[in-house]
């Protein structure tokens, strides 16, 4: 599976563990994101769950980091991200 399948899954779930904290009125963008893959995602790996938690939220900044693992829990591929936060 090409490599941007996991970059896709990741910043979305990195991007949705930020949004969680922001306040109403509150949106955000990616600005950075940096991808490690530790395994080869395939036909075979069957269903995989990506998870996000943030790291530090602030005013204006904020980063997270994500995981995505196979059903048997083995990492498949792991990032950061670093958000800005703006005013809808």
């Amino acid at each position: 599976m090409h490599g941007g399948y996991a970059a896709t899954l990741l910043d979305s779930c990195m991007g949705c563990a930020v949004h969680s904290t922001l306040a109403a009125g509150q949106i955000y963008t990616s600005v950075e994101i940096k991808v490690n893959f530790v395994r080869a995602m395939t036909e075979r790996t069957g269903i995989v769950r990506a998870e996000g938690k943030t790291i530090n939220v602030g005013s204006r900044i904020a980063t997270a980091e994500g995981r995505i693992v196979d059903a048997q829990g083995r990492l498949l591929a792991h990032g950061t991200t670093t958000c800005l936060i703006f005013a809808m």
